[in-house]
């Protein structure tokens, strides 16, 4: 399948994106893709071969996962490069456009469950709450 590739411009400087990006205290506060959803945890070691797990749960309790993630190439404010448990890569871009403007560009291997829209719709939600976030804190 192709890969999917979204992206979104942010109002605040690269520094802090990357900040929000990582920091597992900010990833809670926005990492789902609706309001039914949240992510009661997340763990991240940003290094090389570090993992990155988040876990997504529906409000309710009828459903959740665990994202996992292996770091496989970081470049402080520029790029993260990871893999995901079932080997599919994730590319993320952050591209300094000014001093307080931010562009973030996500690339992804969608898996076969799921349609490549519903994919897309999904992640871009996840980066527009992560948008709305680092705009509001």
């Amino acid at each position: 399948m192709e890969k999917i590739k979204i992206d979104i411009t942010i109002l605040a400087p690269v520094e802090k994106v990357w900040k929000c990006f990582n920091s597992p205290e900010d990833i809670v506060q926005w990492n789902f893709a609706h309001e039914s959803w949240h992510c009661p945890s997340s763990e991240n070691d940003l290094k090389v071969g570090g993992k990155l797990k988040n876990r997504m749960e529906a409000k309710d309790g009828s459903f959740g996962f665990d994202l996992v993630g292996i770091y496989d190439e970081i470049i402080p404010n520029e790029k993260l490069l990871y893999h995901l448990e079932d080997g599919r890569k994730v590319e993320v871009f952050f591209e300094k456009i000014d001093g307080n403007t931010t562009k973030v560009t996500e690339i992804f291997e969608p898996e076969t469950q799921n349609s490549a829209e519903m994919q897309r719709d999904g992640w871009y939600a996840i980066l527009n709450n992560f948008h709305k976030y680092v705009e509001n804190n």
